[in-house]
This record gives structure tokens, C-alpha cells and sequence, in this order.
């Protein structure tokens, strides 16, 4: 079968086109920006690409057309499709109907955290021996990917050299909030019907597609209806809105982290936490990871693998070794002592989560923050009155936009703190100017930013 996608180079989209590579079906696909790490990839794998939407890629007649969120009506491929009939679904419907249908789909779901979980959860299930197949919002770095299918040597031949493989029952997906395309509005997640659901927190977000909190509620809500009564849903127990949530309805069983009713989490050093059920000690964690945010992501990801058989103290192992998600307090080099960071921070939560698990390891060094305010509810001025907030545990903060107004009107709070910048280039070379050894920079985008991180970096080197 051949699939064609539109929007292929998007990360969802993209780990679409791997799983269905690597099934056996032809797949080609096209997107506005066709340009590396994605399309070397996924040209690497043996899809072809097309850049842009021209109606002669009708002439290709796949079995079907998958389209991305990306697509909006107006796209003259989109157009030429509908104008003729053809066949064409969302990415997460042909994802559930082609590759989850029979998997044991375990699903991460939550405003913060959600590719962090779902890396554990795929790496603690690696690690046992299950072979998982997964699709995350980011690449693992104990994997190097981050869409895989989960095969496994098959049971039915005996001979090590045997190349014959079945699918692992399991699969560990990403379960976004976000719509799912321009004709159908429902979020992404209602539609991998898992067995078994993480709710690791629920904040107001994506204020370009929700109108307010009430409305990401019933999304969350429809998508607890489709959790089966022998699966099972883990839960921030601190979270109020998720038990909001729960309350309009729930025919699952629930066990909740974060609390000593349920799964909680001793911390007794920046890198070490003792993990107990129900006040009972089970085993004691001593991994690379920092932060209160990502010992709460540990504990619903070990929760989530022993509903599927791993035991705890395995989970536990397993997670020793994890390495965390590139961009996630990702560190991308040290320069004459001078830290620079990635992380993915966009919401004042994230932002302010990640400003105070960095403060708690270094202590009372510096901490320059760099934020590119780039998410489509930060354009929108929603969280303006929580931005500046966020950011109070920083020392120096930079922030890089075209409307540098806003910017200053917004984080004027901070006083002296900030700079404004629209120019990239004068940007770092103000960075590398006020920085000292023993400084840490934390570069905050859910973009590129322009490729600051490699730039900074050779600005510091220049003056060492």
C-alpha cells in the first residue's frame, strides 16, 4: 500500500512516515520546508519528498493521502484532493487504524512532560525486554529516534539466525492535546485508545485552537471515556484539574503519584530519590536527571511500565540509565567554564519548573536566561501576566522578538534584569559580552532559534 503525506516534515507527521516505512508500505510525502535534519532522514529510510503542494503529486495516486495538522483549507494539494474524492484521513486516525488497532498502547498525556514520560516509559519497557514500538514529540537519547514500530524475534522459529520478527504488543505514544486536522477538531489522543492513560498535569495552552481551560477539560475527559475498565490511569494526585477531570466520570481504575496515599518520591540529593507505594520503600533512584518535574515524570512512568509487567525495582534500573530527550536541559557545551543549555521551555510553568531545577543544583551561581517567545498562545499575550514571574530565579534575562514593545511591556516587572533584542546576531555577541566563568545559560525555545546554540558557543570560544 502506498501513502502519501502532506506535511511529512513535522515531528508527529514525520515519525508517521518511519513507522509506516518500516511496516512495509511505500510512503512519500511533501511539506512547505523540506530541508535536513528531517528530510535526511526520512530520505535515509527510503521516502521520497517533494517540497511544496503541487497538484501534479495527485498523479502519484497513492492508496490514500494522510494529512498533517499542518494543512489548512486553501492548500491546492488539499484542494485537488477534495475537488476529486479522493481517499485521504488524519495522521492519528490512520495511525490507530493501521499500526495501534491490536497493540497495547500506552499513552502520555498532560500539558508539561509529556515527551520526557513517554521516553522513560519506552526506555524502562526497552530495557525489560519488550521491544516497544513508540511515537514522542522528541528524540530519547538512549534511542537516537524517536518513532520505532517494536519488533521483536519471533517466538515461532528457534534458529538465532533467523531474520523472521513479530510486532511487541506495546507501544508507547505521545498523546497530544492539540486538534487533530482541519476537519476533524477532536484532540490527537482520542483516537490511540490506550489501556493504559498517564494525566501527568493539565494547564491552559494552545490558545490559538481553545478558548479557555474548560474547553481542554473536555477534551481530557473524552479522552478518559475510551480507557477500557481493565486498563488503568495514572494521575498527578496534586493536580486539581485532573480530578476535576475524573469527576465528570471514570470507569478505570486510578493510581496516583506525587502524594503518600499513593507513589511518592524522597528526594536526598540533587541526583538521588528513594521511591515509595504507599509510604512502604521500594528502591532507591540515583540517575542524571534534575528537578522535582522530572522526579514526578519518573514516578508515573514507573507506575505505567508495572501495569505492563515491568516490576518496580527493574523500572527502577532502567531509569538509572536514562539519558534524558535532546532538548530537554539538553547540555550543549561548556566554554571557559560557561555552561550553555537547550530546553524546550514555552509556558511560564515549564519556564519557571526548569529555572528552579537548575538553581537547585548549581547553587548561587549565575543563571543567564535566554527566551525566544515563539508558541502561538505566547504571541497572543495570554500568559503575559505570568512571563515575568517565571523568570524572577534568573540573574540575566534575554528575551528575542520582533515586537521588543511587548517584550518590555510584559517583563517589566523584572526590572534591570532584561535585555530586548530582534537581532540575532547582536544578540549573542551581548551574551557572550557579559558572561563570566561559572556562568550557566539556559536558551528557551520550542524552535530553532536561529541556530543560537552553536553560534553562542563559537562567540564564547572567540572570547576566551
Amino acid at each position: 500500500m502506498h501513502i502519501h503525506i502532506l506535511g511529512i516534515c513535522g515531528t508527529f507527521m514525520g515519525g508517521i512516515a518511519a513507522i509506516a516505512r518500516e511496516s512495509g508500505y511505500k510512503v512519500t510525502g511533501c511539506d512547505q520546508d523540506v530541508y535536513p535534519p528531517m528530510s535526511t532522514q526520512l530520505e535515509s529510510q527510503g521516502i521520497e519528498l517533494i517540497s511544496g503542494y503541487s497538484i501534479e503529486q495527485i498523479q502519484l495516486q497513492p492508496d490514500i493521502f494522510v494529512i498533517g495538522n499542518v494543512i489548512t483549507r486553501g492548500n491546492p494539494l488539499m484542494e485537488e484532493i477534495l475537488n476529486r474524492n479522493l481517499p485521504y484521513m488524519s495522521g492519528p486516525q490512520w495511525l490507530s487504524e493501521n499500526i495501534l488497532r491490536h497493540r497495547w498502547v500506552l499513552a502520555v498525556a498532560g500539558t508539561h512532560g509529556k515527551t520526557t514520560t513517554s521516553s522513560m516509559l519506552a526506555w524502562i519497557l526497552d530495557y525489560a525486554g519488550l521491544n516497544p514500538g513508540f511515537l514522542i514529540g522528541g528524540i530519547p537519547e538512549n534511542f537516537g529516534l524517536s518513532a520505532r514500530v517494536g519488533n521483536i524475534r519471533s517466538k515461532l522459529t528457534q534458529d538465532p539466525e533467523s531474520d523472521s520478527t513479530e510486532v511487541s504488543p506495546f507501544f508507547v505514544i505521545e498523546a497530544d492535546e492539540y486538534d487533530t486536522a482541519f476537519f476533524d477538531k477532536r484532540s490527537k489522543f482520542v483516537h490511540y485508545h490506550p489501556r493504559t492513560a498517564i494525566l501527568n498535569n493539565l494547564e491552559f495552552d494552545h490558545a490559538d485552537i481553545f478558548p479557555d481551560l474548560l474547553t481542554i477539560k473536555r477534551q481530557f475527559h473524552h479522552f478518559v471515556r475510551i480507557i477500557p475498565n481493565n486498563g488503568l490511569i495514572v494521575i498527578n494526585g496534586k493536580d486539581e484539574n485532573i480530578k476535576q477531570v475524573l469527576t465528570q466520570g471514570c470507569w478505570t481504575p486510578v493510581e496516583e503519584f506525587g502524594t503518600e496515599a499513593g507513589w511518592s518520591a524522597q528526594l536526598l540529593a540533587d541526583n538521588e530519590m528513594d521511591v515509595y507505594f504507599e509510604g512502604t520503600h521500594q528502591d532507591r533512584l540515583c540517575w542524571e536527571l534534575l528537578g522535582e518535574h522530572n522526579r514526578m515524570n519518573a514516578l508515573a512512568a514507573l507506575i505505567a511500565a508495572r501495569h505492563a509487567g515491568v516490576p518496580v525495582k527493574t523500572g527502577i534500573a532502567a531509569l538509572s540509565e536514562f539519558k534524558n530527550v535532546k532538548r530537554r536541559m539538553e547540555k550543549r557545551g561548556t566554554v571557559n567554564d560557561i555552561t550553555v543549555y537547550d530546553d524546550f521551555a514555552h509556558h511560564p510553568t515549564a519556564i519557571q519548573t526548569t529555572l528552579n531545577g537548575l538553581r537547585a543544583h548549581i547553587g548561587q551561581e549565575r543563571i543567564i536566561a535566554v527566551l525566544e517567545p515563539r508558541s502561538n498562545t505566547m504571541k497572543m499575550g495570554v500568559w503575559n501576566d505570568y512571563l515575568a514571574h517565571s523568570l524572577q530565579e534568573a540573574d540575566h534575562i534575554f528575551c528575542f522578538t520582533r515586537d521588543s514593545q511587548w517584550a518590555k511591556s510584559t517583563l517589566s516587572g523584572l526590572n534591570n534584569k532584561v535585555d530586548c533584542h530582534d537581532d540575532l546576531n547582536q544578540l549573542i555577541q551581548d551574551i557572550a559580552a557579559i558572561t563570566k566563568p561559572g556562568d550557566h545559560i539556559l536558551i528557551m525555545s520550542n524552535g530553532s532559534f536561529g541556530g543560537i546554540h552553536d553560534k553562542l558557543l563559537s562567540a564564547l570560544h572567540k572570547n576566551q
